[in-house]
Order: C-alpha cells, then structure tokens, then sequence
C-alpha cells in the first residue's frame, strides 16, 4: 500500500480509526504468531511477578501501577496476564500460553491516558490482527467521532516513595454503551487508532484465539513526550525514529 486515498483519510479524520483490511499476508501473520508462540514457550515469570492487566483505575492501582515489573517493563519483554488464569498461589490455572493479555484490552479506555503528548493528537495506535478478530473472540469497538473530545484522565507517575507507582489526573466519564460501534476484521487487517478516540474489546470467552500484534507512533515534530508518562525512553532502547 503506498498510501492512503484521501477518502480514508477523511474517515479516519472523522470517525478516530480506520481499518486497511489486507494489510499483513498470511504468511506475515504466521511468522509473527510462531515469534510470539517462542517467546510465551520460554517465558519465567516468578511468583510475585504475575500481574493481571487492566485499563481499570482502580485495578491498576492496585496490580500494575504497585509493581516494579510493569513500571520498568518498557524496554524488556514482559509478560501481564488474564484475570482469573491464576490460583490464590499464583499458579497457573489455564496453559501458560492461553494465559496472556498484554496485547488485548478489556475496558474502554483511551491511548493518551497513558501516552501523553503536548499538543495532543500526536499519538497514533497501530493494531495488526494476526487472527480474525470477531465478536465471539474480542474485536475492537469504537465510539466513533470521540476523539474530537479531549483527554478525559492521565496516568502519571506518582511521587517518589509513594506507593503506588503511579496515579491518575481527572477521572474515567460514564460511556453510553449504545455509542459502541463492533469492528470485526480478518486476519492480516491494520487498524489505526487516534490516540484520543475511546475503544475497549471485549474479554474473550470464546474457544477462539485472538492474536494481535499492536505499537504506537509518535509524530515527534513540535511534540513534548510527557515526562510524568508511565513508559520513558531509556539509553538501552530510545524511542527509534522512523
């Protein structure tokens, strides 16, 4: 694809996303699907370390904000799980490789909650879907045109020495259900996400996988990276330029 027509540009400038179904062959998607199987397969998580992930606030607070595993997981894989995969010891409740969520969300939320950038709109998500994502197994769902509202909350770094790591500016508005629109794709699909427009997927409940694989550019040109932000570049691994 060499670029988008100008009549994908105004939708996505007018609905917050935009989904290029063909994006990825097939052959792409299952190299990058036996890439992630490798790496679940050699995964060591140690006990203390095993934390559900949620774009919940309070449920943050309480797992991944608290934890120095997710807050230096930045430039490292790291592994952060479904609810309910565990026992009350943290053992595994579900094969290791049905376990992880990292790359799914559950609540609505939107990316420059935690990706803050000055002006906004400098954000976007990119979102490939190397298996068909349908209602069963937890597509996508948009509010269409909720972008154009602003930031409604921020996940900042905390003080230092308090406990947890991390806390929120503003809160998380009551979303109308009804405004949801289900975005179903198939496999070798890339959606691309402004970083302001609210979206959520369902949990999947399904028998169905539902493997995606999803980063975040930032147009650097006149763009402030918020220092209060969660994931910071480090020497190690800089933010590449692309």
């Amino acid at each position: 694809m060499a670029s988008l027509s100008p009549s994908q540009v105004q939708k996505f400038q007018q609905d917050g996303f935009l989904v290029l179904e063909g994006f990825l062959s097939e052959d792409e998607c299952v190299a990058m699907q036996q890439r992630i199987g490798e790496i679940v397969a050699e995964m060591d998580v140690p006990l203390h370390c095993r934390t559900e992930f949620s774009t919940q606030e309070e449920e943050q607070l309480q797992a991944q904000g608290s934890t120095d595993y997710f807050l230096s997981s930045g430039d490292k894989i790291r592994f952060f799980f479904e609810k309910g995969v565990f026992d009350k010891k943290g053992n595994f409740l579900v094969p290791p490789e049905k376990s992880i969520n990292k790359i799914g969300h559950v609540s609505p939320h939107q990316d420059t909650t935690f990706l803050y950038t000055e002006p906004l709109g400098r954000v976007l998500g990119i979102w490939f879907a190397l298996e068909d994502a349908t209602l069963e197994n937890g597509c996508l769902w948009f509010i269409p045109g909720s972008h154009t509202s602003g930031v409604s909350r921020r996940m900042v770094w905390a003080p230092a020495g308090s406990a947890p790591g991390t806390s929120f500016l503003g809160s998380e508005p009551e979303r109308d259900n009804s405004l949801f629109v289900a975005t179903p794709v198939r496999r070798g699909a890339m959606v691309l996400i402004h970083g302001e427009v609210v979206h959520k997927s369902e949990q999947n409940l399904s028998a169905w996988s539902r493997h995606v694989y999803t980063f975040h550019l930032m147009d650097a040109a006149g763009t402030v990276w918020s220092p209060e932000n969660w994931l910071q570049p480090t020497a190690e691994l800089p933010f590449p330029p692309l």
